[in-house]
């Protein structure tokens, strides 16, 4: 593009969104009694109070409203255009075009709010919550065409790939949501390194990819003004609605986001999602392997968390969550440098990846040892 775009615009993206789910989350903390929203401690949660469960839904309003009040001001673009400088007018038409998908993604990412939101007042068989989930992604892969380009042959193992990649993230970021400020600040963490990937030279031949990182950048300032209020001691949770979406909206801009392009691309940058993804996958992958290991169901809720286990190795509750940041963010950084480096680089990059979780690992599985012992 002949106009350099003023990226010191990008986190100034993030504010309505932050403002609207902080405001509104106000709210729903005083009626979240009078709605049911509240979940009960029990011997498997970390608080002993009851504490508000609508965290979710002030994130939702914070991506729905901002994203609402974007679509009223493109769609009126001839008369606003004409009162914007000169670096963002060229932007304008490229947003047009990409409206439609943008709420077919809301849309979706609704579906699973709701669904989780019924589970968070009545509860819901895992099956069923698992069914929808693989509806939702299925006919957003199929329907939209939104799949990874990973260089596989066959576009049914790619299909099937993807599906499994957004239920795969949907419940990742539920089961972090075990403790407070957890999923939300992995989440944070996750979605600024993926506006980093797409804003960085380097990435695409076709430039900054600006349509992710605007996505990104809203749903990053909905899920500050949530972390506001749930920041020890948590004054609310996102609960299933929250991650739900936060889980969705995440898998889907990881598919939107191209890794590589051009003439020679860098076939090894696809699995950057994989690395900045590393501990969410990581806890849902070790839980899943201890609840099994122990012969219970691995749909039943526990405290075999990454973040419980940290507790179990002597950590506070508070220094056990920032332990989770810092490990993401140590991924996360690694990722982006994949697109800049060979392909022996990139091995390096994933055995460093593994090196990190496997001394996460040891150290959790010794102090799990000494609590059984």
């Amino acid at each position: 593009m002949d106009v350099a775009f003023p990226y010191w615009v990008l986190p100034l993206i993030l504010l309505p969104s932050m403002l609207i789910s902080w405001l509104s989350i106000y709210v729903i903390r005083r009626r979240a009694a009078k709605w049911g929203l509240m979940d009960q401690p029990n011997d498997r949660k970390v608080h002993v109070m009851p504490i508000p469960l609508g965290g979710g839904l002030g994130i939702w309003l914070g991506v729905i409203i901002t994203f609402l009040l974007g679509t009223l001001l493109v769609a009126f673009n001839g008369s606003v255009v004409q009162f914007l400088p000169d670096q963002f007018r060229v932007y304008v038409e490229g947003l047009e075009t990409q409206l439609a998908d943008l709420w077919v993604l809301l849309i979706a990412g609704t579906a699973l709010m709701l669904v989780g939101l019924v589970d968070d007042l009545r509860g819901l068989s895992w099956k069923f919550r698992l069914a929808i989930q693989f509806v939702v992604a299925t006919a957003c892969v199929v329907l939209q065409e939104w799949y990874f380009t990973a260089f596989i042959p066959y576009r049914i193992v790619t299909v099937i790939c993807t599906v499994f990649w957004i239920v795969m993230l949907i419940n990742a970021f539920n089961m972090l949501d075990n403790m407070d400020a957890a999923a939300g600040g992995v989440a944070v963490i996750c979605s600024i390194m993926l506006v980093l990937y797409v804003v960085l030279p380097g990435v695409s031949s076709q430039g900054p990819q600006f349509f992710v990182a605007g996505l990104l950048l809203v749903f990053i300032g909905s899920l500050l003004g949530f972390l506001w209020h749930n920041k020890p001691p948590a004054k609310i949770f996102m609960g299933d609605a929250g991650s739900y979406f936060v889980g969705f909206c995440i898998a889907i801009a990881t598919i939107l986001t191209t890794y590589t392009d051009g003439d020679k691309p860098v076939v090894h940058a696809v699995i950057a999602p994989l690395i900045i993804m590393a501990v969410p996958i990581y806890d849902l992958c070790t839980v899943i392997a201890i609840r099994i290991s122990e012969g219970r169901s691995p749909f039943k809720p526990d405290k075999a968390h990454f973040s419980h286990r940290l507790v179990e190795l002597g950590l506070s509750k508070p220094r056990a969550v920032l332990t989770m940041f810092l490990v993401t963010a140590t991924t996360g950084v690694s990722a982006l440098l994949l697109p800049q480096v060979s392909l022996s680089g990139a091995l390096l990059i994933v055995g460093l990846t593994f090196c990190v979780l496997l001394l996460v690992a040891i150290l959790e599985s010794t102090a799990r040892n000494k609590l059984n012992s």
